[in-house]
């Protein structure tokens, strides 16, 4: 196989990159789909949209388990 000069190395290098964002966009989307169906056994209708959507992202932004550890310590409310 002869050798590639820099610029053919630097387009397979780009197309391997696009290709790869790709995959990674493709992965994450089926990645939030199984999370959205694991989110149909949850009774989210006690949750206002604004208060679910925080609770997702402070759990995302600290990461989940300190989100837990944080969620358990908490005195459980009568409903």
């Amino acid at each position: 196989m002869p050798k590639m000069t820099d610029r053919e190395r630097l387009v397979k290098i780009e197309i391997d990159l696009r290709n790869l964002a790709q995959e990674a966009e493709t992965v994450r989307r089926n990645l939030r789909g199984h999370y959205a169906k694991l989110v149909e056994d949850l009774a989210v209708e006690r949750l206002t949209d604004r208060e679910f959507r925080e609770v997702l992202s402070q759990a995302i932004r600290v990461g989940g388990g300190a989100a837990v550890t944080a969620l358990k310590s908490l005195p459980a409310m009568a409903s």
